[in-house]
């Protein structure tokens, strides 16, 4: 499994895209638009692929100087429980690490938080609804 960073718009960048589409908001009913696709052109993309086949993705959105949030974190289904979402996690504190972030927070689906609690991340928010589920804001110090 290679962990990498995708350019925005590229072939990689559209398998991350479907792969996010089809864990994340097919489920729920809802689907990517436009100007949300466009938006995350600042953020750092990162996937995990074997060859060329994507298998988990996250993204990394700059909230402040020293604050990075995690989204969009998903895993093929029946990849799911094996390791590669840790994986991920690891590489994508050490990528927020290098370039100068202390903190990464997150809205963790509730159905997550366990995953994310295993991993040092800590609640910081009450129940909200986004995209039509319960979440939580979590989050952790990088340093």
């Amino acid at each position: 499994m290679a962990l990498k960073i995708i350019e925005h718009g590229s072939p990689e960048y559209a398998k991350m895209v479907k792969l996010r589409n089809e864990i994340l908001r097919k489920p729920l009913g809802l689907q990517f638009s436009d100007d949300e696709l466009a938006k995350e052109i600042n953020d750092i993309l990162i996937g995990a692929f074997d060859d060329e086949d994507i298998l988990a993705c996250c993204m990394l959105t700059q909230e402040s100087k020293e604050k990075v949030r995690l989204r969009q974190m998903a895993v093929l289904n029946n990849l799911q429980g094996k390791g590669i979402g840790a994986t991920m996690m690891n590489f994508a504190e050490n990528v927020a690490r290098d370039r100068g972030f202390h903190v990464m927070s997150m809205h963790a689906r509730k159905s997550a938080v366990g995953f994310y609690e295993k991993l040092g991340y800590k609640i910081s928010s009450d129940e909200f609804e986004e995209v039509t589920i319960p979440h939580y804001e979590m989050q952790k110090k990088l340093r």
